[in-house]
């Protein structure tokens, strides 16, 4: 048996164990670049145990269909959910993964027989302990973009859906800060320090055509992806299909709700966009960007401030509920939304000449002080 202990920069950790070696490394590679990883031989505290058994899967399924499952939709697929004191079984309709929750043991069981699905749901439910422990502790999690410097001061990057937060960090990143998030954060008050401390939260990164376009990274990555190396596999086939034939207009979902974007390992993020990451942080400002097509990057006094839809929870996550009742009930944020509000704050427009956005960029991060 191989297994990988995860621990973040604040002390939290989670361990995956599984008999089969890709597994583990699949959770070290998904995981570890924000947050360490590193073998161990001791499987203690929360763990998950992912393995290939079709065995085990079957006598789950049977546990599911014998009971009085209830139908929860989980990852884009129907889960029977069974919840029996302090175990919770729960399996896909098609019996192609099962899962058993034991939380006396804090142990969580996945078995299956397609090792990519199995691999990808014991990193996707490590983070998931690990986000309960952090919840526990009195972070929150943040719809933020986030970069820091060489001493670890960190500037956020808010605003509502398209409003830029994806663009800022990149374009942050390209111009030499560490990119700590893209998408999301955690983020808490340190009681020690009256800092608002912040720690990354681990996933694919995501980035239009457009957006590497625009960053000369395209060819980058079609040239990569055509010499037989492999990206992120929750990239939908049209996306990879494009890029091999070096196709850059936007591709969108089938119910046009979204873009079919490029979707890279984090690790990818650095070997092949030359983009360092961060483990952890502390804030010092915000940034409120628009992204305006044909504006003329500039300045802009902003009144925005820190929002409630700003902080994310369990009731905002509609592809992944808390099917194994593994979150605490929601804490207060009123302290750390105080605490970013007294920040130093810039709002700017952006426009799509990445050369201009740079320089406002460059501007608005200096009126941070940062």
């Amino acid at each position: 048996m191989s297994a990988v202990r995860i621990t973040t920069a604040a002390g939290q950790a989670v361990t995956v164990a599984s008999q089969t070696n890709s597994i583990t490394a699949w959770a070290e590679r998904y995981l570890g670049s924000w947050w360490n990883a590193e073998p161990t031989t001791e499987l203690h505290g929360p763990t998950v145990s992912a393995d290939l058994d079709e065995a085990k899967l079957l006598a789950l399924a049977t546990v599911a269909e014998h009971n009085d499952a209830e139908t929860v939709e989980y990852a884009g697929a129907n889960l029977l959910v069974v919840r029996d004191g302090q175990m919770v079984t729960a399996v896909e309709e098609d019996r192609s993964i099962a899962y058993r929750w034991d939380e006396n043991l804090h142990v969580l069981r996945i078995v299956g027989t397609d090792e990519t699905q199995i691999a990808t749901a014991a990193a996707r439910l490590a983070r998931e302990l690990v986000r309960a422990q952090l919840l526990a502790d009195g972070w929150a999690i943040l719809h933020a973009s986030a970069v820091t410097n060489a001493e670890g001061a960190t500037i956020l990057t808010l605003g509502d859906k398209g409003a830029g937060k994806t663009t800022t960090s990149l374009a942050l990143a390209r111009a030499g800060w560490r990119l700590l998030a893209n998408d999301r954060i955690f983020a808490r008050v340190d009681p020690e320090h009256g800092v608002v401390r912040v720690l990354p939260w681990p996933s694919a990164a995501a980035y239009g055509f457009g957006l590497l376009e625009a960053h000369d990274l395209y060819e980058v990555v079609r040239t990569r992806l055509a010499s037989g190396e492999q990206m992120h596999p929750t990239q939908h086939q049209k996306v990879t299909d494009a890029l091999l034939e070096g196709r850059r207009e936007p591709l969108w979902k089938a119910n046009g709700k979204g873009e079919l974007k490029p979707q890279l390992w984090p690790d990818q993020l650095t070997s092949w966009l030359s983009m360092p990451l961060a483990t952890e942080g502390h804030a010092v400002g915000i940034l409120y960007p628009q992204i305006t097509a044909g504006a003329e990057p500039r300045l802009t006094k902003s009144s925005r401030g820190v929002q409630p839809g700003d902080f994310f929870d369990e009731t905002t996550e509609d592809r992944y509920p808390d099917v194994f009742g593994l979150l605490p009930t929601p804490g207060d944020h009123t302290a750390l939304r105080e605490h970013l509000d007294a920040l130093l704050h810039q709002g700017l427009v952006m426009g799509h000449d990445v050369g201009a956005n740079a320089a406002v960029l460059k501007e608005a991060v200096a009126h941070l002080g940062a």
